[in-house]
């Protein structure tokens, strides 16, 4: 079997875009609408009338990739994890399936942004790649020689529900987590936390791209607060390299928008490895927020003979 269309829908839980993608990349058309908010059969509907839309002014038919957050169980079949909470305890695949009379593949939306970017992305040269969302959550993705990793568990990747490594005195036990755990990166690398973490110490409330223009104009609080982020990711990437040991890492999220990032975390990465040196390259994303959507399409791209493959 062959297609010459891939249409990719990326699951958010403000907005569904979708995108029809040729085998060489190029996007063809996309779509974005308002998700319906806690509203299954809504959903399963609005991305019915998505893929109507984009394959009748393609006249092609396609295949079908979904982003979504969290991920389906392998042992329930039944989606778990979602911050879209309306998702859970789905059967959405078999679901949409049978909505769209043809199979689908799913994948959570950082295992999507992973294969976006290393299949013709910032890291299509790398044979290990990591991405990391640092975004309202922290999640990520492994793609080993084109191929997505999702494990026997379907968490492969799920670095933010480690805790912390080697947490300081003040860290412990860490702030607690939606999973139920406390000291989870995710409490201290996603954009909240890095917000809570200036809160804590000076009483200020700002997001992430205001605490980074504000250390920017000399504010000591601010500069503080970004450093302490930086170690910890440092920390946290550290573990990530001493167990994968990818060639690149991708960030993606709204904090990847911080360009000091990638001249900051080398240095700091270094003292935690378990090695003499530092060869992975830490890189933004290629596509930014389009990658969830281009992943979800790529899931499909083994079905293309011309398809390049690492």
């Amino acid at each position: 079997m062959t297609t010459r269309l891939h249409i990719g829908i990326d699951l958010g839980g403000t907005k569904i875009e979708a995108a029809a993608l040729a085998v060489d990349g190029q996007v063809l058309k996309r779509k974005r609408i308002p998700t319906p908010r806690n509203d299954y059969p809504g959903t399963l509907a609005a991305i019915k009338g998505l893929i109507a839309d984009l394959e009748t002014a393609l006249g092609m038919r396609a295949s079908i990739g979904i982003g979504t957050p969290g991920a389906l169980s392998p042992f329930s079949g039944r989606l778990r994890n979602a911050n879209s909470i309306w998702l859970n305890d789905r059967c959405l695949n078999r679901d949409l399936e049978r909505c769209l009379q043809r199979p689908i593949r799913i994948a959570n939306d950082a295992d999507c942004f992973t294969l976006s970017e290393a299949t013709d992305g910032a890291a299509a040269d790398a044979r290990s790649v990591f991405g990391v969302i640092i975004g309202t959550g922290t999640g990520g993705g492994i793609v080993i020689d084109g191929q997505l990793l999702s494990g026997p568990n379907a968490i492969a990747g799920e670095w933010g529900h480690n805790p912390l490594p080697w947490p300081r005195d003040d860290e412990r036990p860490g702030p607690s987590c939606y999973c139920g755990k406390q000291g989870c990166i995710e409490t201290w690398v996603s954009g909240p936390a890095l917000s809570a973490d200036l809160q804590r110490l000076s009483g200020r409330q700002l997001d992430g791209k205001a605490i980074a223009a504000a250390a920017e104009q000399g504010d000591a609080a601010a500069e503080a607060a970004l450093q302490r982020y930086e170690d910890r990711l440092a920390r946290a990437l550290a573990a990530v390299i001493n167990l994968l040991d990818p060639e690149v890492i991708v960030l993606g999220g709204g904090l990847s928008n911080l360009q000091r990032l990638y001249q900051q975390l080398p240095e700091r990465i270094r003292p935690y490895i378990f090695g003499d040196g530092l060869a992975t390259r830490i890189v933004p994303p290629r596509f930014g927020d389009a990658s969830g959507v281009r992943g979800a399409a790529w899931l499909w791209r083994d079905l293309d003979p011309r398809a390049d493959k690492h």
